[in-house]
């Protein structure tokens, strides 16, 4: 028999939350944090001001429900792909900072988000970022930690901050200020290329550093 489709509230209200969510990423794309307000959001999404309320509560929970949406650390840590961690977490590094570069790349909303989690405080903000530390922590107590043993973890944890910082300003500084960093465009297959492969390359000396 077909699936019956299911109709009614609870339909309707998924649309309507779905819609409200969408208008947050329209208006962050557009106009940025500061047009994120309970009027705008509702006139861009075509609904009174008071299901905001109903739905989420308060315009903040609004908001925090969509930048967790677009948080790709907190979302896919590795792109969904299965890998082999016997080596110690080495192919899962290169894989997460590699997705995370190019997810950043065409999310133009998480880059509204990362530049106001720069710019100005807010619990929702401070929230988000204790969540992405969690989910690191995961994979660094949990898999790299164990392998590189105590006098070498903090040292590759340096380095993913290096490497994943570096992916978070080479995409905002192309999207914002031009395409071109230390020589490399930024914005062709052939320069972002370079900048995977140099993520690959630090990688593994990390990994053959662990041994020396």
């Amino acid at each position: 028999m077909p699936r019956k489709v299911v109709q009614g509230p609870i339909r309707d209200k998924e649309k309507t939350k779905q819609k409200l969510l969408a208008a947050v990423g329209k208006i962050l794309r557009v106009k940025g944090y500061s047009g994120l307000k309970v009027s705008k959001i509702a006139a861009v999404a075509g609904f009174d001001k008071k299901l905001i309320y109903e739905y989420f509560g308060s315009t903040d929970k609004l908001i925090d429900e969509y930048i967790k949406s677009q948080d790709y650390w907190s979302n896919n840590l590795a792109g969904g792909t299965e890998i082999d961690l016997s080596d110690g977490g080495k192919e899962l590094s290169k894989i997460a900072l590699i997705n995370q570069f190019e997810s950043l790349k065409k999310n133009k909303e998480l880059q509204k988000i990362i530049l106001w989690e720069l710019s100005e405080h807010k619990p929702i903000l401070r929230k988000l970022a204790d969540e992405r530390e969690e989910m690191g922590d995961v994979m660094f107590k949990n898999i790299t930690d164990p392998y590189f043993g105590e006098d070498k973890a903090k040292r590759f944890r340096a380095i993913m901050a290096l490497l994943i910082s570096g992916a978070y300003y080479l995409n905002i500084h192309t999207a914002a200020n031009g395409s071109t960093f230390c020589g490399l465009d930024m914005k062709s297959e052939e320069g972002r290329s370079e900048i995977e492969k140099a993520i690959t390359d630090i990688v593994d000396f990390a990994y053959q550093d662990k041994n020396k």
